[in-house]
């Protein structure tokens, strides 16, 4: 237990080893002077988190989680818990907020994410030692209810296709439906992640919508960033569009500008998320089916191959999945279908090579026996 000096006075750090409590004084001190936060004894939840905000989260995690953060942290964090000190938040007081948010109407997923933000922002706080425990750890989240999957059914594929034939943005809806790609990530492709001689298209950014405009993005994991294989029609689909944008080219003149994206709006700028789904939406109308998400194109591509044997293990590096645990959780309504099929088709297996062992007689086979 280490008593730290000048402004940290009134501050405690204490760890099992000294070479801990060293990291965490040092922490503590780099929050107070650097971070510019007051006396750490008198902190206050919100004086940390807006803190936090500026000095930790803000270089570090992409602009629309930052983006998400601030929003959390000021219209629910704030206004319920931020004039407590943060050396005195009890975990009563985190799951007081949270219940009050459910009450307020707002649904398990968002509740859920405003206590991820805030355990986030506790962890830095107690690496730097100015808690004890991150309390938000220690309140269980709120249950979530995921929405419902729904894929294109069977019959609707084909209503669909005809729908989107010769449509401006036919290679966009072809190329989500086929590979399974996320709104972000196909409106974040460039003509420099597409090869269409060797067929490949590569995964390397995600488009993002933010308070301050259009921003490109990372994946939001290794495996987010990946190269996909290219069916021949989505190809040729790809090839069209791009003979469709070099003339929109001409025919803007100077108010194009280049951006060398894949899918545009008409003047090469980047395509707004809002267009896209609305645009959308009208193509299901017009051909009589239901509304869905456009997310749901993505949701089509990985039920379709899955229906079509493909391994798991497979769609989950197609669709750019961390773990093969998120395939097999978000598809589990395919799986059932999947184990049977597996079934009929090893009992197929099975009573062929059964049959072929009655057949296949060996060269003593026809003989009489002798019998005593």
């Amino acid at each position: 237990r280490v008593h730290c000096p000048a402004q940290l006075a009134r501050h405690l750090v204490s760890s099992k080893t000294r070479a801990e409590v060293a990291r965490k004084l040092r922490g503590a001190m780099d929050a107070a002077d650097g971070g510019r936060l007051p006396e750490p004894s008198k902190v206050t939840v919100g004086e940390y988190l807006e803190q936090w905000l500026e000095s930790t989260a803000k270089p570090k995690v992409r602009p629309l989680t930052y983006q998400g953060y601030r929003t959390n942290i000021r219209r629910h964090i704030l206004p319920t818990i931020g004039h407590i000190r943060l050396n005195r938040l009890e975990p009563q007081q985190v799951q007081a907020m949270l219940n009050m948010k459910l009450a307020e109407g707002l649904s398990g997923k968002t509740v859920s994410y405003i206590r991820q933000v805030l355990r986030t922002a506790l962890n830095q706080a107690e690496r730097w030692g100015l808690v004890a425990r991150n309390v938000a750890s220690l309140v269980p989240a709120p249950r979530k209810i995921r929405k419902p999957i729904r894929p294109l059914e069977p019959d609707e594929l084909p209503v669909f296709l005809e729908s989107i034939r010769g449509a401006r943005l036919e290679a966009l809806y072809l190329t989500t439906l086929a590979l399974g790609l996320r709104e972000g990530e196909v409106l974040g492709l460039k003509w420099r992640d597409v090869d269409l001689r060797a067929g490949q298209l590569r995964v390397q950014r995600q488009m993002q919508r933010t308070a301050q405009g259009v921003v490109f993005s990372e994946p939001k994991s290794e495996r987010g960033r990946r190269v996909i294989d290219l069916p021949p029609t989505i190809g040729t689909a790809l090839a069209e569009h791009k003979r469709r944008q070099w003339l929109e080219r001409l025919v803007a003149g100077t108010r194009w500008q280049e951006n060398d994206l894949v899918f545009s709006a008409k003047i090469g700028t980047p395509l707004h998320p809002r267009s896209l789904i609305a645009d959308f939406h009208a193509l299901l109308q017009r051909c009589g089916l239901p509304r869905i998400r456009f997310h749901d194109l993505r949701h089509s591509a990985a039920t379709l191959m899955l229906v079509q044997g493909i391994a798991p293990r497979v769609v989950m590096e197609i669709l750019g999945h961390s773990e093969i645990r998120l395939t097999l959780d978000t598809y589990s309504h395919v799986i059932p279908g999947l184990r049977r099929e597996a079934a009929d088709r090893m009992e197929e297996t099975l009573r062929m090579a059964m049959d072929q062992s009655r057949t296949r007689q060996r060269p003593d086979d026809s003989r009489t026996p002798d019998y005593p």
